[in-house]
């Protein structure tokens, strides 16, 4: 016990449970001085003659029996609670948001600047053209001179579209009828959902660079490992599904 009293003046974490222990001692030795027949109180005459070493032996042996007649209360006894701070916990009219796209905020920068600059460098252009008085004579001429103009102002964007319109931001998941809402981009940088069953998606017999899976005849591109827990993706994909493989038909 002195040893215990030296770490605990030592490290003052330990002192509750020191005195925890102490109380327990004390609870012992009433018992004892119960048990042999003698009044409560008088416990430290009585109990004197068996040392503190004889005591506490007798304590690691008698706790448990101690324990289930006696309510034993310990002290310093907080109770914790926990916080998540993580999207995939927090639950919206489509379900449970079960993945979330890395590269949305760099997909809706570069589309915003491409549709920018190309609305700029359209207007310059038009401006420059009036201002100059420049002035073809050559139809065909003002046919390849605009065409020219239009491919570098409006393609780029489009491409740009057709490349990330397939995109998946956001992809949440109702087990109750097994749906998904998928979120993506539209062609004016506004959110767009769509809503599909399991059991329409599809995956392509060839992999394909910007399509991951097909929603009904709609390509949507994720990332597998941006999924927080992988039976989502094996759900979603069709993968914890059972399947049975006809050795006839790999043969032909």
């Amino acid at each position: 016990m002195l040893f215990l009293a030296a770490i605990g003046c030592r490290a003052p974490g330990l002192g509750p449970w020191l005195r925890g222990a102490r109380r327990c001692r004390a609870l012992l030795l009433v018992e004892k001085c119960s048990a042999a027949g003698e009044p409560r109180d008088a416990p430290a005459a009585s109990c004197s003659r068996a040392g503190p070493r004889t005591v506490w032996r007798g304590a690691a042996r008698s706790f448990s029996g101690m324990a289930g007649n006696k309510q034993v209360l310990f002290p310093l006894v907080e109770p914790l609670c926990c916080f998540s701070t993580s999207p995939f916990h927090d639950k919206s009219e489509y379900g449970r948001l079960v993945y979330c796209g890395n590269l949305a905020k760099m997909v809706l920068g570069v589309k915003f600047f491409s549709y920018s600059t190309s609305m700029l460098s359209l207007s310059m252009m038009t401006f420059i053209i009036f201002k100059a008085g420049v002035d073809f004579n050559s139809l065909p001429l003002q046919i390849a001179f605009y065409s020219i103009i239009g491919f570098f102002t409006f393609v780029t964007p489009i491409t740009l579209h057709l490349i990330t319109k397939g995109y998946v931001i956001r992809l949440y998941h109702k087990a109750e009828t097994d749906t998904y809402t998928a979120i993506t981009y539209n062609a004016i940088l506004a959110e767009k959902k769509t809503v599909f069953h399991q059991k329409d998606v599809k995956i392509p017999d060839i992999s394909k660079m910007f399509t991951t899976f097909y929603a009904r005849t709609k390509s949507m591109l994720v990332n597998p490992g941006l999924f927080q827990y992988p039976q989502d993706y094996n759900h979603l994909m069709g993968y914890d599904k059972p399947f049975t493989f006809d050795l006839e038909e790999s043969k032909e």
